[in-house]
């Protein structure tokens, strides 16, 4: 049934002595053996001599030893009875106290349920199995398969016969490296190893000197480093010996020398191909490749543990600076070049992954051109390796410069296919948004299956608002028209009905806002949306989230379509009552207030509608709203269009003129430093110029004064230097100036002032004075270089004749203003 193995404490004496000593088992500790079907007796024996010669031999015996016997259950098995096994283990072993059989069964019941982890009775290693970063274990290439160590067990009570063998030729170092190894792999054994006086030391030692000589004995012994290196607690015991540096000089080595091979091989190749008939050449053109593989098979697995290593050191920040400094980026690329094999690749770019979240790390990759060495493996055959360079492109895609890259080569598609694998679906979705960020970018979506999947991502969410990452991919792809399109036609057409219906259902406000981006296209795609207008503004009623009544507005703010009946919108939902109380001067964010206004601007395009804003006193609302957000672009921009929106139908237009200060605010907002405030402020006035005489004045007197401030200045400042000057032309300038010392219109001069001045009547053209200029158009010498051109015919300044305003404008119609700030696509999450 089963069999033991003992390792007896050693005793430093005669065999004739022996007849003196009493031994007495005074502890016991049971354990399970890590890697066979076998438990573990650790004891401690008390030796006692007696007395007549206990002062001869106190020198030679300890008091105190302990040793260790394993009883190996080689016929153990699921069938196994527990119970009976237990107590033939306690009756058979002497060492095992009756007290324990409780333990004993507990650990037999342990064994019995334990998975197998070695593959025989000779192979103590354990499988190789996944690390913490998703990596799998070098081991099973790495393990030498020497006959010399085939038959040989690997015990912690020899470390000092292998030490020894580390001082003999290569191929003893090379089996001492494989003995420690096996040891190393079992994690009960590494504190033994670390606190041995000489193991370390010694293998340190033989690799700095004969790395060269044996890529197996290397690699056993940064295997041995690698297993330490799993544990934090070990890492500054590898960092005092300096096997990181070690390691990069012999990858760094390995690297070069397979460049080598390589150019021999190749050498050997076209030798072929210029003499093809040639027998011996081919015979050793193939002797020399089947060569050339084996040894690039022996330095992948070296290269793989040498990595990993350092992948583990790297946890330490400061750590993984060194290496950056010793070129470890370089090496990485240039691995990530070179080789094929398919775990070294996963190591390498996983390595890449975790330095390139340093902007230092990040710019190297950069320069040594990092996307398009990754791009073979996007979307590659191998799940994990497409997984993991889905995630270092992630990493990369904050650099706007690399985005490009990845665009230049072709990789949007390829990674837009990866959303259907739910393993790199989130990984994708966040590279795609990055993408998206990019308004040239947002077109192409519409030449891939990325918006397709994208929507039966969001109609297969589980229940709830869909993540935040496919929620701002959606929002980015439906600021283009082109994509808009697509998600319509998405299922039968009914892409919008589906998409608001799940929006409502969920009450979720990211897809609301997908879907204001999607109602923000001119054209058909407008007229989809006027079904759904009723449920938008009795959301805006009923809704307490004010993220989702923000967008509802939004989207109603978007629908300007001759077929919206907007008046009994307004009057069915009560909305003029929400957005008088909204508007008012601290009642609410301004988000909130901002989207109100431009609702406003929407619905004052009827007529109907802005006859019942101007009776609802909106108007007074709104110039309280400017002056209190004066400093406001994006508000005092909205206010301003709402204004230039009902200055168009007569019933507003009389109150706003007459009634109203309007036209006064729209006048110092003409030369506000945002463009946009000031091309809708000068649209404004432009049309109330057309119906009021008197405002016509005051508002062509202010564009004079604005266009022609610098001649003014410089007749301000001649007027002070030139004593002389000022004599002759005062009496010019004096009708034009005021108290301020600006020009002023005085269309009714005194004839008799401008004869004494030597003016002549047929010079003084009376209608070009009411209009602001000097008589004959001229003005007086030395001003000219100073005075803008002043064109008469200059629409700006011209009184249109044309009572029909409408049809001088209905060349020059104008569009909401936009700026910067309101510009809904989704930029950070």
């Amino acid at each position: 049934m089963f069999y033991d193995e003992s390792n007896p404490p050693e005793m430093m004496m005669h065999s004739e002595d022996a007849r003196y000593l009493k031994r007495e088992v005074c502890s016991t500790e049971l354990e399970v053996h890590p890697l066979d079907k076998a438990i573990v007796v650790n004891y401690t024996v008390t030796i006692s001599l007696p007395e007549d010669i206990r002062e001869e031999l106190v020198d030679l015996v300890d008091n105190k030893m302990t040793g260790q016997k394993v009883i190996r259950l080689r016929s153990l098995n699921e069938k196994t009875d527990i119970s009976a096994l237990a107590r033939e283990v306690v009756e058979r072993c002497k060492l095992i106290h009756i007290s324990k059989l409780p333990e004993v069964e507990q650990l037999l019941y342990y064994l019995q349920n334990r998975k197998e982890t070695a593959k025989g009775p000779q192979e103590k290693s354990v499988k190789s199995k996944k690390s913490a970063q998703g990596l799998l274990d070098p081991a099973p290439d790495c393990l030498s398969d020497s006959n010399l160590i085939d038959n040989e067990i690997p015990s912690v009570n020899n470390i000092d016969d292998y030490v020894e063998l580390l001082y003999e030729d290569v191929p003893s170092k090379i089996k001492a490296s494989a003995l420690l190894l096996r040891l190393t792999r079992n994690p009960d054994n590494l504190e033994e190893l670390n606190h041995h006086a000489t193991v370390l030391g010694a293998l340190t030692r033989v690799l700095r000197e004969d790395w060269r000589k044996s890529v197996e004995l290397s690699t056993n012994i940064m295997y041995i480093f690698f297993c330490f290196s799993a544990y934090t607690q070990f890492h500054s015991v590898i960092a005092h010996h300096k096997i990181g540096a070690l390691c990069m000089t012999i990858a760094e080595h390995e690297l070069a020398r397979h460049n080598s091979w390589r150019e021999d091989v190749e050498k050997r190749k076209q030798e072929i191909a210029n003499q093809p008939d040639n027998d011996q050449m081919i015979k050793d053109y193939e002797k020399a490749n089947k060569k050339y593989q084996g040894l690039v098979r022996k330095q992948d697995q070296l290269l793989r543990v040498a990595f990993y290593l350092l992948l583990n050191l790297a946890e330490d920040t400061r750590v993984e600076a060194k290496m950056k400094n010793k070129g470890i980026v370089g090496l990485l690329v240039k691995a990530l070049e070179t080789r094929r094999n398919p775990d070294l690749i996963l190591l390498v770019i996983s390595f890449l992954k975790k330095l390139s979240i340093f902007l230092e790390n990040k710019n190297e990759m950069t320069n040594q051109d990092i996307v398009a060495k990754v791009a073979p493996y996007v979307a590659c055959d191998n799940s994990e390796l497409s997984s993991l360079a889905v995630r270092l492109l992630l990493n990369l895609s904050f650099d706007k410069n690399l985005r490009h890259k990845m665009i230049d080569l072709g990789l949007l598609p390829r990674i837009a296919s990866l959303l259907g694998d739910e393993c790199n679906q989130a990984a994708t979705v966040c590279l795609l948004y990055h993408l998206s960020v990019e308004d040239k970018v947002r077109s192409l979506f519409s030449y891939t299956d990325c918006i397709p999947q994208l929507l039966d991502i969001v109609f297969n969410f589980p229940a709830g608002p869909v993540s935040i990452e496919v929620a701002a991919l959606c929002i980015n792809i439906a600021t283009n028209k082109r994509n808009t399109q697509i998600i319509c036609e998405w299922g039968d057409g009914k892409g919008i009905k589906f998409l608001v219906r799940r929006a409502f259902k969920f009450k979720d406000p990211l897809i609301l806002k997908m879907i204001r981006n999607m109602s923000q296209h001119a054209g058909p795609i407008k007229s989809l949306f006027i079904e759904h207008a009723g449920a938008f503004a009795k959301a805006i009623k009923i809704e307490k989230d004010e993220d989702f009544v923000i967008e509802c507005l939004g989207t109603l703010g978007n629908l300007n379509h001759p077929n919206l009946n907007y008046e009994a919108i307004l009057e069915r939902y009560d909305l003029m009552a929400f957005i008088q109380r909204i508007l008012k001067p601290n009642q609410a964010e301004d988000d909130l207030v901002l989207e109100c206004i431009v609702l406003l601007g929407t619905v004052a395009l009827d007529g109907n509608c802005a006859a019942m804003l101007s009776k609802s006193g909106i108007i007074q609302v709104l110039i309280d709203l400017l002056n209190a957000k004066q400093e406001d672009d994006e508000l005092v921009l909205q206010i301003a269009y709402v204004f230039y929106q009902m200055i168009w139908h007569e019933e507003t237009r009389i109150v706003i003129v007459s009634k109203t200060q309007v036209p006064a605010y729209l006048i110092d907002l003409m030369h506000d430093r945002n463009t946009e405030i000031r091309k809708v402020c000068d649209n404004t006035l432009d049309i109330i110029m057309e119906y009021d005489v008197e405002w016509a004045k005051r508002i062509q007197l202010e564009k004079f004064r604005w266009h022609n401030s610098q001649w003014i200045d410089m007749v301000e400042s001649q007027q002070q230097n030139d004593v002389d000057d000022d004599d002759i032309y005062d009496d010019v300038l004096t009708p034009y100036l005021r108290d301020d010392g600006l020009l002023l219109y005085e269309p009714n001069f005194d004839e008799d002032v401008l004869m004494e001045n030597g003016l002549k009547p047929e010079f003084i053209d009376e209608e070009a004075l009411r209009n602001g200029l000097g008589p004959a158009h001229e003005f007086p010498p030395g001003y000219e270089p100073y005075m803008q051109e002043f064109n008469p015919s200059d629409p700006r300044f011209l009184m249109h004749s044309d009572p029909d305003v409408n049809s001088y404008y209905n060349s020059q119609t104008f569009a909401r203003p936009s700026s910067p700030d309101f510009i809904q696509y989704h930029d950070g999450y």
